[in-house]
């Protein structure tokens, strides 16, 4: 299913794999590619979808690739882990893949800082092609770092609000919250006690529930991570203050920590049929757009609703945004074949059927404007909404670091801590977690 194999690379994953791209070559800069992309060729395609649709799809958008382009044929190898990726990247070869695929946004900044993948800015600029013009804002952010275009987006993923209808009507609630403050009345309606538990929980705030992690929740914030000399903004910039009071209150409201958490040891995983949004144990779930799929095979007695995350009371006229991230693609830089690599790179990620066509089949966020745009989309009228988070100028991301997303990892770490109330003041917190990726951005430059 759409998703599964993608949330596998974690914060945590991408960052314990960073050590691999720590010592990947610089290689060949992109301006240094003199492969002839017009003679007959052979490229390595390494991508890390492995459920049977997805591979399915990816072999129709190559094939796509191949009829337009019949002197460049492509050898796809699918399930590629990061790891594996990584160490391809760092040994270079003939079978070491000219093209990639990586479901780790968070491994931007130091695919470009090592050199592991070359800077397609200069194709995009001979091609004619303005990325800023092509992508979303969000996708055209999280693909670069410090000038380097090294990655390119490859479908997205939009994250917004699931509810379960039925429990809305139930509880008096006409309509999807719109403000956080409407939210966090909506889910203590919700939310029905039973015992020292609950028979139904309006939302599990935790940041242990699945999707709710901290950048999750402070997309709707539009924190700015870093300042402009690259020092963390984490005790600076209010959105962090009032993301973290936010959850916080959340999980005190809707019963404390423990109880939450002692609900949540008891319910059912996130990729299985039994997520507790498909059983209706939990009325309201933030999640990405592959769990509306994912939902209705599960069969529900519901009636599924979709909208956008609410935002700060104090934003409302940004509703309608959200967090985005998704797949990239890059070029190896020990490839002998970029130019040739490029042609399959641009077709995959600028044309727009190629990239609607393989939309559709894996039902992810198409990465480009004009594709979002095109009436060759097919979806259920409710992925709609993830469509319109991921084409709204509002939408966010997480910047890129050189030490790829263990930022992300801290900060999700102090989030624990807090919400539990082993950490009790948080502007301390902040203030020691800031100085904690400050030393590790320090050393692994």
């Amino acid at each position: 299913m759409p998703g599964i194999s993608r949330k596998v690379a974690t914060a945590l994953a991408a960052s314990a794999s960073l050590a691999l791209l720590t010592t990947a070559c610089t290689g060949q800069s992109s301006s240094g590619a003199s492969d002839d992309a017009s003679k007959n060729t052979t490229i390595n395609f390494w991508h890390a979808w492995s459920a049977p649709g997805e591979i399915a799809g990816v072999k129709a958008l190559v094939a796509g690739f191949e009829k337009t382009h019949p002197n460049i044929h492509v050898n796809i190898v699918a399930n590629m882990t990061d790891d594996k990726i990584n160490q391809a990247l760092r040994s270079g070869g003939d079978k070491a893949p000219d093209v990639i695929s990586s479901f780790t946004t968070n491994n931007v900044g130091k695919f470009c800082s090592s050199g592991a993948l070359v800077d397609l800015n200069p194709f995009f600029k001979k091609a004619g092609i303005d990325p800023a013009t092509t992508f979303p804002k969000a996708m055209n952010e999280y693909t670069q770092f410090d000038g380097n275009r090294c990655t390119v987006p490859l479908l997205g993923d939009a994250y917004g609000l699931y509810y379960n209808k039925d429990a809305f009507k139930k509880a008096g609630i006409s309509s999807p919250p719109k403000t956080w403050s409407e939210f966090e009345a909506d889910a203590k309606k919700l939310t029905v006690s039973k015992g020292d538990s609950y028979s139904q929980l309006g939302f599990m705030p935790n940041y242990h529930g699945w999707e709710s992690t901290t950048e999750h929740y402070f997309g709707q914030f539009s924190p700015t991570y870093f300042d402009s000399s690259g020092k963390s903004n984490l005790a600076k910039d209010p959105a962090f203050t009032a993301g973290f009071t936010l959850q916080k209150k959340l999980v005190d409201e809707l019963g404390g920590y423990q109880k939450l958490e002692k609900y949540r040891s008891k319910l059912g995983d996130e990729w299985g049929p039994k997520h507790p949004f498909h059983t209706g144990q939990v009325a309201m779930q933030l999640d990405g757009e592959w769990r509306l799929g994912m939902a209705e095979e599960a069969k529900p007695n519901f009636e599924i609703g979709v909208a956008p995350l609410p935002v700060p009371d104090d934003r409302a006229d940004q509703y309608g945004k959200g967090y985005i991230t998704g797949t990239i693609a890059g070029i190896a830089a020990t490839s002998k074949k970029q130019n040739a690599a490029w042609e399959l790179v641009k077709y995959m990620t600028t044309d727009t059927d190629a990239v609607v066509g393989f939309a559709n089949a894996i039902h992810n966020v198409p990465s480009t404007l004009a594709a979002l745009k095109s009436p060759k989309l097919k979806y259920d009228p409710r992925f709609k909404t993830f469509l319109d988070i991921a084409s709204n100028p509002n939408s966010t991301t997480t910047p890129a670091s050189i030490n790829g997303g263990t930022y992300l990892v801290t900060i999700q770490q102090f989030g624990y801590d807090y919400e539990s109330g082993k950490a009790k003041d948080l502007k301390a917190g902040l203030q020691t977690t800031a100085a904690q990726i400050d030393t590790d951005i320090a050393q692994a430059k």
